[in-house]
């Protein structure tokens, strides 16, 4: 069984978050704590496989107690389950190594993936010694329409991940790559550069805005807007 420690300050949440858990095969909660103190106290003398972690919580948050499991070197997966949707808090908590990040309220099918995903890694790195590139795309893959599409030369998995995540998480419907490299603090060239992939491959559009002064200017919009 999977032993899986929830963190929510909101006891009704955290008990929504034990049933879908416990629904889910394999998958036991052993633990819920109310702030991150009570939950490092608990991980540092117990067994625990899977965090489900909230962001805003008193005392300790969420973002406090990662980056304290990390420093003590306590590498539990976690998937974070909250309201946070600023784009500089999204980035801050996957560069700590969340394996995952639901947006509340979320319905129950994506919790669910958000498990199996972890079970299907769990499984994975623990039946396996070896691994090749194909179990690894499984697990490390953002699930999109470009799976089958090679990606560029001189473009990295990881930093189309992050700028994907950052463009699911905002707010405006369209939006310049300078908004973009902005939020990331990353060069514009190379965030131009991403975000025209991104349309060659029908994950973004681009549409050109003439203003009544200065040059035009290029536009991206979500491929899911109309």
């Amino acid at each position: 069984m999977i032993k899986v420690l929830i963190v929510e300050d909101d006891l009704m949440v955290a008990q929504i978050n034990k049933k879908y858990t416990e629904s889910i095969d394999n998958f036991i909660v052993i633990k819920i704590c109310k702030d991150g103190i009570e939950a490092f106290n608990y991980i540092k003398d117990n067994e625990v496989d899977l965090v489900i972690l909230d962001i805003y919580m008193p005392k300790l948050d969420g973002i406090g107690l990662l980056k304290k499991m990390r420093k003590n070197q306590i590498l539990i997966d976690v998937i974070a389950v909250t309201a946070a949707q600023n784009v500089e808090k999204v980035d801050e908590v996957f560069k700590y190594g969340v394996v995952d990040y639901l947006i509340k309220p979320f319905e129950y099918k994506r919790f669910k993936e958000a498990l199996d995903k972890f079970m299907l890694k769990y499984k994975l790195l623990h039946e396996k010694t070896v691994v090749d590139q194909k179990d690894l795309d499984k697990i490390t893959n953002i699930k999109n329409k470009n799976s089958k599409a090679q990606l560029e030369k001189g473009l990295n998995i990881r930093t189309l991940n992050r700028i994907t995540r950052c463009i699911e998480c905002y707010k405006q419907t369209s939006f310049t790559s300078d908004d973009i490299a902005e939020k990331l603090k990353l060069s514009r060239i190379t965030i131009r550069k991403y975000m025209e992939y991104m349309v060659s491959i029908q994950e973004l559009r681009s549409e050109i805005e003439y203003g009544s002064i200065g040059r035009p200017k290029k536009i991206y919009v979500k491929a899911t807007e109309k």
